[in-house]
C-alpha cells in the first residue's frame, strides 16, 4: 500500500521504516532558545496549549540546557508518562500514608503535569521521551526520523532506545 501511494515500481528497493515504541501519556512541546529550555506546553485543544513550564522543569529527564551545537530555536515534541511499576510503587506508598491513589498511568501523568502546584509533579515518578520536532530555526535538520532522534539524543534529550530502522514491511 505504501509503495503504491509512493508510486514505486516493483523493482524499487524495499522501503525503510522507523519503528519505535508508542508511549501513552501526555504529549508536550518543549521550546529551547539558544539551547535553554524556555517554555513547555500541552497540546491543549489542538491549536492552543496549556503552559506547563514550571511542572516540566521538575522532571529530571528534561534538560534545562541542551548539549552541543544546538539550533537557535528548537521545539521538541515528546511524551510525559508513568511506567506501570512506578505507578504501583507510588500507589503503595500513598495507600500506606492514607493518601489518594492514582487510577492509571496515563491519567496519572496527564493529571500530574496539569497541576497548579509544581511540587505535585515533582513528587510523582514521571518520565519523558522525545519523539520528534516542531518549530525549528537555523538547523539543517536530518532527513530521516531516525536521524532526528539521533540528533535529539546528541543534544541530551532522552529518546526511546527500543527503536530500529527496518527494510521492508516483512
Amino acid at each position: 500500500r505504501v509503495r503504491r501511494e509512493l508510486e514505486l515500481p516493483e523493482s524499487a528497493p524495499p522501503i525503510e521504516y522507523a519503528a519505535e515504541l508508542k508511549f501513552d501519556g501526555l504529549a508536550v512541546s518543549l521550546r529551547y532558545e539558544q539551547g535553554v529550555f524556555v517554555r513547555g506546553a500541552t497540546r491543549g485543544d489542538g491549536s492552543t496549549g496549556e503552559d506547563v513550564t514550571q511542572n516540566l522543569r521538575t522532571l529530571r529527564q528534561i534538560p534545562l540546557r541542551l548539549d552541543g551545537d544546538v539550533p537557535p530555536v528548537l521545539e521538541v515534541r515528546g511524551e510525559v508518562y508513568m511506567r506501570r511499576d512506578d505507578l504501583a510503587r507510588y500507589n503503595a506508598q500513598a495507600e500506606s500514608r492514607g493518601d489518594k491513589t492514582l487510577v492509571n498511568p496515563r491519567n496519572a501523568a496527564a493529571g500530574s503535569i496539569r497541576q497548579l502546584d509544581p511540587a505535585i509533579a515533582a513528587s510523582r515518578p514521571l518520565r519523558f521521551f522525545a519523539y520528534g520536532v516542531g518549530a525549528v530555526e537555523g538547523w539543517d535538520m536530518p532527513q530521516t526520523h531516525a536521524g532526528v532522534l539521533d540528533a535529539l539524543a546528541a543534544f541530551g534529550l532522552p529518546v526511546c532506545e527500543h527503536r530500529a530502522v527496518l527494510c521492508g514491511a516483512d
